[in-house]
């Protein structure tokens, strides 16, 4: 992303990355079964970025109560603490879509 938008903080690039990655994981463990596929979009301006991952899984991903006992299961929660109430779900032909619409984390010099 830091090449297609030079003027980025690198700590807006950090949680960018960040976030994508953490959709794939999410992703991956929850929105496919072995030979799936999944679709990283990613769009990022001068004033704004937009992560999607879509998966062929149609169940909406969903907050799940915090264990001292799951080592899993907190991926959510780490979305809502680096974007506060930004990401949602969507449904799109034959998969949904987990994204992080184009309002948020735009700091820029």
């Amino acid at each position: 992303m830091a090449g297609h938008v030079p003027g980025a903080f690198e700590e807006h690039v950090e949680t960018v990355a960040l976030v994508a990655c953490e959709l794939v994981t999410n992703a991956i463990r929850y929105g496919t079964e072995p030979g799936d596929s999944l679709r990283v979009v990613l769009d990022a301006n001068e004033g704004r970025t937009r992560v999607e991952v879509h998966d062929p899984v149609r169940r909406h991903s969903r907050r799940r109560r915090p264990s001292d006992e799951r080592e899993r299961g907190r991926g959510l929660f780490l979305l809502d603490a680096l974007c506060p109430q930004s990401w949602g779900v969507g449904d799109v032909p034959f998969r949904k879509a987990v994204y992080l619409p184009a309002a948020w984390a735009t700091r820029f010099t």
